[in-house]
């Protein structure tokens, strides 16, 4: 929590500073003990020591409502003999420095450095600026003065553990200091000695050492305790040249590393054992050599097990690289004294065993005797899995991320052929598929010798065949990405293969459950050792724990299947799965759990794309109707509509011929409801019509029962419009929103309204986020074009909270626009602001077809801001990005960007506009819902006229216009209002006129009455 109230440096609260002593003082007698409080005649006693008022109780009431007025009146509570504070502890520097002064040491002693150094800074952070008083003065100058010992505890704790993290010259001169202070603190004195030493050097500390026992000896006729001899006998052996047996240089820089070296160093120091975990080709080898060159043992010895049998002899390889002679044939034969020897050999230093993944279990026998023997020995090993004892913490290696793969392959593709070509986004596609593996980026930068980069990125595909020849120095087993893998793969029994080879099928990753689809009921125990052998990666996610194979893994997996001749099998195991897991959700969209069906839609929406291929290229009509609901429910969601699509035209004709068993009715009828609405969309519903009324009938119980009702009138507007009024809510509210679309393309955008507003009214009591979403969006919609009041504002930020708890990112994305747009018709210049940065916060780069919207919004922007030239040169920016664009959305940004410049003089500068709005107005005269954007060009046309003198044609104009909707999104431009205010001033008459003709036409009226104004000739 955030500290609230200070105390220590300074008396506020929340940042507010608190002033009057008596106040003060009654805020540090509460915060002295915040369980109990303080009783009311403590308090009178403490803060009226010499002379009492002559009512105190009045006199303290009165004080306690003075600070509830300035701290907020939940702050202070009433007990039944006084007054507690509300806060809890780390929310008042007093107490929190205590908590962390505690915290400090409990780490310490644990071992727990990193954490001791932690709380430490963080509670000496809220002693920065305080006094410590010598001598008591009040309530307050007595409770920092009973912080002083936390304080010089914490000095004393992050002096301590910045020496143990290996800091030596941070910490040196705190703890000269603190020795200075405290000249018997042998701990203290022991990191001051190990610090000097590594900094001074040796001769330095042992003079140090040397001057105390003097002194100590004089002064007390004792010696130095034994932990600060032990340490003296360490630092005359360090005086010895320290030794690197085994550890190698590196031939290049390692990049992207730092991190992982800093942190394996650390565990280093506080676990006895620490073992690098990894796939194989992650530099783990090479992460190991960098730690042990910097290590702060001054004996490490660097012993490689590559070479060592299965089954063979670690021991002996280990006393052998030491020197210590023959040690038998395996480490239960070893005499007792060849393990001796290795420890007396490695002493306080650092032993690193490389490779022991293929003799895991002799190595953790052999580390698991040598920390017995030993308290001061530490080891290092790299596997591709951990060693399993108790004294062990293991740290995964991560891949490389993406720009350090890119900076890697740039390197060594330079080194390889200094003038190669390296095409920027080429190299980062590339390297995006190497799996952050540096052996894969080290062979396929090698293969520029050859070959271009272009032809390696398309050549990846068969990654084995190519990614081989490695340097002549690496290991055998790194020559090929192919023997990396193999490595791995043959230390695995036939079971762990067998699974491998299954689970590959998945390439989205997968779950415990999706595994026991594939590999059996047994698949938890058998994860659990792939996940050992670092072949699968853990991932913690929204919808649950998911396991991953590097894509590397998965190929050679995956090709190893192919050779055994499983595929077949594994696939139908496989769609089997896709189709359960949506035959457990039938209801998909329309169910009422949708913020669970999101998320683990979303999670398994790469396989079960995959899964719909396999379907369909078996037939398999109820995998195909199963994963269909799902799949169509996320994208809708998701406002996905060209995946939609594609969805719809294959899964259409599949679905259209299958006849679902009882058990699949429903999940069918959501699969074709899904299809059916996006196809109205698209234009290609039919099919998936047909096939909804071959299903069984049902009561509209549900939305996707009344949904099918409702689709049943697509062709039918009259039956349509009845079921709007049905007495069957769920109905009522899918035919009312599907009505406010045939309104609006009808161009009756009030009639549009108020079917959103009855469609949310029916479905109000059975909203889900979707449907709640949908509702209020649809709302927000019609009301940014007919009145940007409040009820804009209102109905889109419900919506925009809907989708937010869906995590639908483009849905999101879309809603954060309409409320850019709304706070712009508004003339909430700054709100706009806000929300555009919000939308590009949000990674929303989705315009619904709007492009180059973020350009149009600051243009309006300037505007607002009074830079009418940077305003114009905006909007003709995006006239010129959108040449080939005539597209609704095309055609308005010419109308707005016509009569911004009519508006501020300068039709000059829009000729080529201007001298096309005939020919684009004729062309938008078809479909009623074309109107709003024709309406939108009249306007543009109408402000051309008036400018140019022909004032009745032109006030005629934008009289039709406003009869036509004319889109208004962009205020002040397109403002109903200011276009009135311009025709009644060129000729009021003639609009007045033109309104009361203009009123009664339909729409047929309507398009003769546009093509009149506009044939040729007219000007």
């Amino acid at each position: 929590m955030t500290v609230e109230l200070v105390l220590l440096a300074r008396a506020s609260h929340r940042g507010r500073e608190i002033t009057g002593a008596r106040l003060c003082g009654l805020l540090a007698l509460l915060a002295n003990d915040l369980r109990a409080g303080c009783s009311a005649a403590r308090l009178m006693e403490a803060l009226w020591p010499e002379e009492r008022p002559e009512h105190p109780t009045k006199a303290l009431q009165v004080l306690v409502s003075r600070a509830r007025a300035r701290l907020g009146s939940d702050v202070i509570a009433s007990t039944p003999n006084g007054y507690r504070l509300t806060l809890h502890e780390d929310e008042i520097d007093a107490s929190a420095v205590m908590l962390s002064a505690s915290a400090s040491e409990d780490r310490a002693r644990a071992g727990d450095h990193a954490a001791a150094f932690q709380h430490a800074k963080e509670g000496l952070k809220l002693c920065e600026g305080a006094e410590w008083p010598t001598s008591t003065d009040g309530p307050l100058s007595e409770l920092r003065a009973a912080r002083f010992p936390a304080y010089r505890s914490l000095v004393r704790a992050h002096a301590l553990a910045l020496s143990r993290l290996g800091r030596p010259g941070e910490a040196l001169e705190q703890l000269a200091d603190l020795v200075t202070k405290r000249p018997r603190d042998e701990e203290v004195l022991a990191e001051l000695l190990r610090s000097e030493a590594a900094t001074i050097g040796p001769a330095a500390a042992l003079a140090r050492y040397d001057a105390y026992r003097r002194a100590l000896r004089d002064e007390l006729g004792s010696d130095p305790g034994t932990a600060l001899q032990n340490l003296h006998q360490e630092l005359l052996r360090g005086t010895a040249p320290a030794t690197r047996q085994g550890v190698r240089h590196e031939p290049n820089p390692l990049l992207g590393r730092d991190d992982d070296i800093a942190a394996v160093s650390a565990l280093l120091r506080t676990s006895r054992v620490t073992s690098i975990v990894g796939a194989g080709g992650l530099g783990k080898t090479r992460l190991a050599h960098a730690v042990s060159r910097q290590a702060e043992q001054r004996v490490v010895h660097f012993v490689g097990l590559a070479g060592v049998t299965v089954g063979g002899d670690v021991v002996g390889e280990v006393a052998s690289a030491l020197g210590i002679g023959e040690a038998g044939h395996s480490r239960s034969l070893a005499p007792t004294d060849v393990l001796a020897n290795i420890v007396t050999a490695l002493g306080r230093g650092l032993l690193v065993l490389d490779n022991c993944e293929h003799v895991v279990g002799a190595a953790a026998d052999l580390v698991h005797t040598l920390v017995s023997m030993s308290k001061d020995l530490r080891v290092l090993t790299t596997s591709r899995a951990p060693l399993g004892l108790s004294s062990e913490s293991v740290y995964l290696l991560p891949e490389l991320d993406l720009s350090t793969t890119v900076e890697l392959f740039g390197q060594r593709a330079q080194a390889a052929r200094p003038d190669v070509d390296l095409p920027a986004d080429t190299v980062r596609e590339l390297c995006g598929h190497l799996d952050g593996l540096p052996l894969a980026v080290e062979l396929a930068a090698a293969r520029v010798r050859v070959m271009t980069v272009n032809e390696i990125a398309r050549r990846l595909d068969d990654r084995f065949a190519l990614l081989r020849g490695g340097t002549r120095d690496a290991p055998q087993r790194h020559r090929t990405l192919h023997a990396v893998i193999d490595w791995s793969w043959h230390l695995l029994e036939p079971a762990g293969q067998a699974a491998m080879r299954a689970l590959s099928v998945f390439p989205g990753g997968f779950t415990v459950v999706a595994a026991e689809h594939v590999i059996g009921d047994e698949a938890l125990e058998v994860l659990e050792q792939l996940v050992d052998q670092s072949l699968l990666k853990v991932v913690d996610t929204e919808s649950g724990t998911r396991f991953r194979m590097l894509e590397t893994v998965r190929e050679f997996s995956a090709a190893s299947r192919e050779n055994a001749g499983e595929t077949d099998a594994v696939v139908g195991r496989f769609v089997a799965w896709a189709r359960d897991f949506g035959v457990a959700r039938p209801e998909s969209i329309f169910g009422a759990d949708l913020v669970v069906f999101a998320e683990q839609a979303r999670a398994e929406q790469d396989n079960l794309v995959q899964a719909l291929r396999h379907g369909l290229d078996r037939a398999d009509g109820p995998a195909v109707a199963a994963i269909s609901s799902v799949l169509g429910g996320l994208w809708m969601i998701e406002s996905n509509f060209t995946r939609l699509a594609t969805l719809t035209q294959d899964a259409a004709w599949l679905l259209s011929h299958y006849r679902p068993e009882p058990a699949l009715v429903e999940t069918t009828r959501t699969a074709l409801v899904l299809c059916a609405m996006s196809g109205l969309l698209a234009g290609g519903s039919l099919r998936s019509m047909v096939a909804l009324r071959r299903l069984p009938a049902a009561p509209p119980d549900t939305l996707t029962r009344a949904a099918q009702i409702v689709l049943g009138t697509a062709t039918d507007p009259a039956a349509l419009l009845k079921l709007c009024d049905s007495d069957e809510l769920l109905v009522a509210g899918m035919a009312n929103y599907a009505a406010s679309y045939v309104w609006e393309s009808d161009n009756d955008l009030v009639s549009a309204l108020s079917a959103a507003r009855q469609m949310l009214t029916a479905v109000e009591k059975y909203a889900t986020p979707w449907i709640s979403a949908v509702a209020h969006g649809r709302i927000g919609e019609l009301c940014l074009q007919l009145d940007p009041g409040d009820e804009v504002l209102r109905h889109v930020h419900l919506a925009l909270a809907a989708v937010g708890r869906l995590g639908a990112v483009t849905t999101a994305a879309r809603v954060r626009w309409v409320l850019v747009l709304a706070h712009l018709q508004r003339g909430d210049v700054e709100e706009a602001e806000q929300w555009l940065q919000e939308v590009a916060r949000n990674g929303g780069i989705d315009t619904a077809g709007m492009e180059m919207l973020d350009v149009v919004v600051n243009a309006e922007i300037l505007r607002a801001r009074g830079d009418v030239d940077g305003c114009l040169r905006l909007w003709r920016q995006v006239v010129d990005g959108l040449q080939d664009n005539v597209t609704s959305w095309g055609l308005e940004v010419r109308a707005v960007t016509v009569v911004s410049h009519a508006y501020y003089g300068r039709l000059d500068l829009v000729t080529g506009i201007t001298d096309a709005l005939q020919e684009m107005i004729a062309s938008r005269t078809g479909r009623p819902s074309d109107f709003p954007s024709c309406g939108a060009l009249l306007l543009a046309l109408a402000t051309v006229d008036i400018a140019a003198g022909r004032t009745r044609q032109g006030a005629r104009m934008v009289a039709l216009a406003d009869r036509m909707h004319y889109l208004r999104t962009f205020q002040p431009a397109m403002s109903a209002t200011r276009a009135k205010q311009i025709a009644e001033e060129a000729d009021k008459t003639a609009y007045e006129d033109a309104v009361s003709s203009y009123a009664a036409l339909d729409n047929h009226g309507l398009r003769a009455a546009v093509l009149a104004v506009t044939k040729p000739g007219r000007v």
